[in-house]
């Protein structure tokens, strides 16, 4: 698989499309997805209220961050999730999707952008940390991250 086969997008996957994804990458999270939300509802809420920023092979949605930007009044935004699946993990798209989702928070003059990851998710931790991410705050097993802009 050659990485320039991914195509990237915005904010373009069916409520369904992030369904399969999400159902698809579960065991991928400590602890897994479905045993923190609700998949179904948790997908309705990402197509809903997040801007997604999509790493697609053909028709098959690969990866994907989703993102809140709806908290103005503090410039924050929050990423929700980041994910890709199994077979297409080692290529860069989790990098490559991080660079846009850094690159939206600046165009949409946000100052920082957050998120929370378990603390023994090493490979998640070191992705972020690659991006200038620092920790916070730490809550039990959540670690607290954010990205000044």
């Amino acid at each position: 698989m050659k990485s320039n086969e991914i195509k990237y997008k915005i904010k373009t996957a069916t409520e369904d499309e992030i369904f399969s994804h999400l159902k698809d990458c579960d065991r991928n999270f400590i602890p897994t997805l479905s045993e923190r939300v609700n998949i179904e509802e948790y997908a309705r809420k990402i197509f809903e209220k997040a801007v997604t920023f999509e790493a697609w092979k053909d028709r098959l949605l690969v990866g994907f961050i989703a993102a809140y930007f709806n908290h103005k009044f503090d410039d924050s935004g929050f990423i929700t999730y980041v994910g890709v699946a199994n077979d297409f993990m080692g290529l860069g798209i989790a990098s490559r999707l991080m660079d846009l989702c850094i690159e939206h928070t600046r165009q949409n003059n946000f100052r920082e952008l957050k998120l929370e990851v378990n603390i023994h998710s090493d490979k998640a931790i070191c992705l972020y940390d690659r991006f200038g991410f620092t920790n916070y705050k730490t809550d039990g097993d959540v670690l607290l991250m954010r990205l000044e802009i």
